[in-house]
């Protein structure tokens, strides 16, 4: 019976849960470690996106004989290119845009709550459902107001933090482009013989998979926030470029990150004028469907192979049990279990059908 997979698989399970229960028990030990964890994983994060992002343009540069170095410069040197660029081409707008939003807010406000009042006021003419949904978006507004403000509370608290992980992020990026070579060879080498030849192969299948998703979702939320800002000039939207900065970031979160960059857009169409809010809803459904039916499957093809009912169930149950930060990386750490998994299966059905041979 030792030998059944269920049993093995079972008794993993259960070391598993002692583990994760006497660590919880004795967490205060490993406190310093979390605050260590907690300190570097922004800039770890963002430095390994420019690094997956900027990795094919030192791949290139060094095919042609550049070395390491002259391959970092170039790479640093561009990156500030391009952000110097942007900074130049967009500030303008943007900073029109804000101060536009800034001396409007008092007038949006106004119309939200003329909006509110209106539905508050002919509620109890409304079928029981209908009330009971007004309702239900009354209580997430307001959820959303106080969380609201005790995001910016936490933000104002927490801008030492922010300087101290933008300072760190160019250190990471930096050294990951100087040393990646380094870092799978430090983990397997410490193995031997079959299983260190498991442990290479699953590290570059890792590896793969973390450069296809972020390499893909980075083009493709550039290409739909481009879209959906030509969209937006085209109905001639006001705040269309920060709508569409903002759509920039929402779309690293598959499938709901485009539903969310809609609800400010929204917002601004309702006020601005209210049959925009129909154009708005049909360029964003359209580029969704572009996105989903075009442009991911030639850019991502069938590389991570995930369900769209799958990632749809991770991303909400990531951004239920930690937040913001669990939504954007719940995707790629799942491709990375998955991968893992896989090798796993692949390793055992070797080494039974290698045992198989020889009974």
């Amino acid at each position: 019976m030792t030998k059944k997979v269920w049993f093995q698989v079972g008794i993993g399970l259960l070391l598993l849960l002692f583990i994760i229960k006497y660590t919880i028990e004795i967490h205060w030990i490993f406190n310093p470690l979390f605050i260590i964890l907690q300190t570097i994983f922004i800039p770890l994060l963002i430095g390994g996106v420019l690094y997956y992002v900027t990795e094919p343009i030192q791949r290139v540069l060094e095919k042609r004989g550049v070395p390491r170095w002259g391959s970092i410069i170039t790479i640093v040197l561009l990156l500030l290119g391009v952000f110097t660029g942007l900074a130049i081409l967009i500030a303008n707008p943007i900073s029109t845009q804000i101060n536009n939003l800034v001396k409007n807010a008092p007038f949006i406000g106004d119309k939200i709550m003329e909006a509110t009042d209106f539905v508050m006021a002919n509620k109890d003419n409304l079928p029981p459902q209908a009330q009971q949904m007004i309702d239900s978006v009354v209580d997430s507004i307001q959820g959303i107001a106080v969380a609201g403000s005790q995001m910016i509370v936490s933000f104002i608290s927490g801008a030492v933090s922010a300087t101290f992980t933008l300072i760190l992020i160019p250190f990471f990026f930096i050294f990951m482009l100087k040393d990646h070579e380094k870092f799978a060879p430090q983990i397997y080498n410490i193995f031997s013989g079959e299983r260190r030849r498991w442990v290479k192969e699953t590290l570059t299948d890792i590896d793969t998979v973390l450069r296809n998703y972020v390499q893909g979702q980075v083009m493709i939320s550039a290409i739909l926030a481009v879209s959906i800002y030509v969209g937006y000039l085209f109905i001639r939207l006001d705040y269309s470029l920060l709508l569409a900065i903002f759509a920039f970031f929402m779309n690293m979160i598959p499938f709901i990150g485009p539903w969310i960059s809609l609800a400010p857009a929204v917002v601004v169409a309702l006020v601005q004028d209210p049959i925009l809010v129909v154009w708005v809803c049909v360029i964003t459904l359209v580029a969704q469907q572009v996105e989903s039916n075009l442009i991911t499957p030639n850019i991502m093809g069938e590389k991570l192979n995930i369900h769209p009912l799958t990632v749809i169930s991770i991303v909400l149950a990531a951004g239920n049990i930690a937040g913001f930060i669990a939504i954007i990386i719940a995707i790629p750490t799942y491709a990375v279990i998955k991968a893992i998994v896989i090798n796993i299966y692949e390793e055992r059905k070797k080494i039974k059908e290698a045992a198989t041979k020889s009974v």
